[in-house]
């Protein structure tokens, strides 16, 4: 633990006019489904917080102003879901770099995992974690603690402590807690913390060494394959004993259509159970493994679609959006998990699990169900936003007066190529560099300060003059 307390806290960075003084975003159409608004407004930030939402503020009640004609103003989104790396990985993240990415991807609230370097297992290390973003970051940060003692999956971690230091909830994601019994110790500890268990549900004995999903896909590229039963085996079990229990449970990264099937089975007898699902889910599937051009290391494979639990087939990705849209899947989270360059630069066997999330989501949720119609701006702010803070019973999500000023401005209408030049990361393992997107974020307020500007939308900044 000594290294952790040798770390460097240097000064959080200087907040602009916005937090001392008074910050009006003029002209931009606000949507906050909270609220049920999604119509032209002004928004007024003073001491960090929203004082007023009005259809007509005076422009002089702001010492600055933002110019958002053409511009969406919404909730700074929540990401219950994202793997920070610090302590001890440093190489591929760290909280600053973590959470500027997370802010350019119009992100202010992040919940990030436990399988650290120590493990985030320790009231020590939760405050590390809440120390140093508050030092460093561009968001605000909430550990997730380990259920078990160094993710083993044996002993209950010292959980009340945990909360009391600042943990949101409790997982051993990047791994399952592969004993039933352990598993069911945790939830009735919930319970009467009244705190959620996130599960990384998996059966490790079925994945063994697969390294993308079972079919067809797997067979024609001679890869192993990891079936559905891997997650939807644990994911019944587990949703059985919350409903057992009354313990809250979370199911991370629902991937597959026989997950969802026992998700909506417990969810209809009353079990206090909530899952989510990433946008990659959403919107790839295993076909993007070999999408990709030839590479000499790794053939015609992607790296940078091989994530856990894997891409699943059309079939699967229409169910998961089916389950969102009925409300079995409760939210959208990223599952932000980079890996240093040339770790994935391998072949595809060796390469680790996980892609970039922050930057990118947004705006692919955005071409792929806003653009095409299927879903309204509202119903995808509100899958970001308000459906996460309510999965953790937590205030984010809103532009209601009196709430911290957690805002993103969203650029629409556009089209530009998501290369690396967009990304804020350490890493580069995103699946959707060389895209063509249509929406972007433009700026990004975290409690009143400008954590993102786009130089694409305002290059001196969020009160400087827009872009042409």
């Amino acid at each position: 633990m000594s290294t952790l307390a040798a770390q460097p806290a240097p000064a959080r960075p200087a907040r602009d006019a916005s937090a001392s003084g008074r910050l009006l975003i003029a002209g931009a159409t606000v949507i906050d489904p909270a609220q049920r608004l999604n119509d032209r407004r002004d928004l007024l930030v003073a001491g960090g917080r929203i004082v007023a939402l009005d259809r007509s503020i005076p422009p002089g009640a702001g010492d600055a102003v933002i110019r958002g004609e053409g511009l969406l103003v919404i909730p700074g989104l929540v990401d219950l879901h994202c793997h920070l790396r610090e302590p001890g990985g440093s190489a591929s993240e760290t909280i600053e770099t973590g959470t500027r990415a997370a802010a350019a991807g119009g992100f202010t609230t992040v919940a990030c995992m436990p399988n650290t370097n120590p493990v985030c297992d320790s009231p020590v290390v939760v405050r590390y974690i809440i120390d140093r973003a508050e030092q460093v970051g561009s968001a605000r940060v909430a550990p997730i603690a380990a259920v078990t003692k160094g993710q083993t999956g044996e002993q209950l971690a010292d959980l009340g402590a945990l909360k009391t230091a600042g943990a949101l909830a409790f997982s051993d994601d990047g791994r399952p807690v592969p004993q039933a019994s352990v598993m069911r110790r945790a939830l009735q500890y919930a319970r009467m913390l009244d705190t959620p268990i996130f599960d990384h549900a998996e059966d490790m004995s079925l994945t063994g060494d697969g390294v993308m999903h079972e079919g067809v896909v797997s067979l024609r590229l001679g890869l192993k394959g990891i079936p559905r039963s891997s997650e939807a085996t644990i994911v019944a079990r587990d949703a059985a004993l919350c409903l057992e229990t009354g313990g809250r449970l979370h199911i991370c990264h629902v991937s597959n259509k026989d997950s969802v099937a026992a998700i909506r089975h417990f969810k209809e007898r009353g079990a206090p159970l909530t899952a989510e699902v990433s946008p990659h889910h959403l919107t790839l599937t295993d076909e993007a493994v070999e999408a990709g051009p030839r590479h000499a290391l790794h053939e015609v494979y992607r790296t940078s679609a091989k994530m856990k639990p894997p891409l699943c087939e059309e079939e699967d990705r229409q169910v998961l959006i089916e389950a969102l849209e009925d409300g079995t899947i409760d939210c959208i989270a990223t599952d932000h998990a980079p890996h240093f360059p040339a770790s994935k630069d391998t072949v595809f066997d060796a390469a680790p699990f996980g892609i970039l999330g922050f930057e990118s989501a947004l705006a692919v949720l955005w071409k792929a169900f806003v653009d095409s119609g299927r879903w309204k701006a509202d119903f995808l702010i509100e899958k970001c936003a308000v459906a996460p803070a309510r999965v953790v019973r937590a205030p984010w999500g809103t532009l209601r007066v009196g709430q911290p000023a957690d805002v993103a401005l969203v650029q629409t209408g556009v089209r530009y190529a998501f290369d690396a030049s967009c990304l804020r990361s350490r890493s580069r393992n995103s699946p959707w560099l060389g895209e063509s997107l249509t929406a972007r974020v433009a700026g990004t307020l975290w409690g009143g300060r400008e954590v993102f500007a786009s130089p694409q939308v305002f290059p001196r900044g969020l009160t400087g003059d827009r872009a042409p």
